[in-house]
């Protein structure tokens, strides 16, 4: 195992308590990513704690996309590389980020992918981007929704948390095609962000 990949599993042990404390965590379906292949994991954003409570309670290392300002601190960058964390340039086509996440694909990792493309600052879901279907559809791997929802007071800052995580969803199930269309990315979507839709509903009840 090399020394990024411990690191790793050392940070999710650290974490868990911490973060049981502040968040009193709950996971729904924890088990629905298989333990080989590649997947894409596409969730909603609510907070900067979003990524560590996606990546808790899986066996699996996730890789995310982070805003290229947090690697600006050298030691600060080097420790969310090892966790996982690669940059990207927000607002523009990064080309290098999006290639570094098709490769880690490739190797049969999993990708997580926030679909609103932000952090949403109220608490509800902003309109879906195409970018977590265009990579399902170029690649060709399922995509596994998934839910953060704030059962408690939304506006305190360590308000409860329930992570659910939903079923693999095929490219043939989203009826996405390597040589598909523009219309084609926006129903797979709507088809994810429809998902990531109940199992709120199912949550805050």
């Amino acid at each position: 195992m090399g020394q990024s990949k411990v690191l790793y599993r050392v940070g999710q042990a650290v974490c868990r308590p911490i973060m049981k404390v502040f968040y009193r965590y709950k996971f729904i379906n924890n088990n629905s990513i298989p333990h080989e292949g590649a997947y894409i994991i596409a969730s909603n954003h609510m907070s900067f704690s979003d990524p560590v409570l996606l990546g808790l309670g899986q066996r699996r290392r996730l890789f995310f996309m982070a805003k290229q300002e947090l690697f600006k601190n050298k030691f600060f960058g080097g420790l969310i590389r090892a966790l996982g964390a690669f940059p990207v340039e927000r607002g523009a086509g990064d080309g290098k980020a999006i290639k570094t996440g098709e490769d880690l694909i490739k190797e049969g990792n999993v990708m997580t992918i926030f679909i609103e493309g932000g952090r949403t600052k109220t608490g509800e879901f902003m309109r879906p981007r195409s970018g977590c279907a265009l990579v399902a559809q170029q690649m060709q791997v399922p995509v596994i929704p998934a839910c953060i929802t704030i059962t408690g007071n939304p506006k305190h800052r360590f308000a409860k948390r329930v992570i659910h995580f939903g079923d693999p969803l095929t490219p043939q199930q989203l009826g996405l095609t390597p040589d598909g269309d523009r219309r084609q990315l926006k129903n797979a979507t709507n088809m994810i962000m429809d998902e990531i839709k109940k199992m709120r509903e199912q949550d805050k009840k």
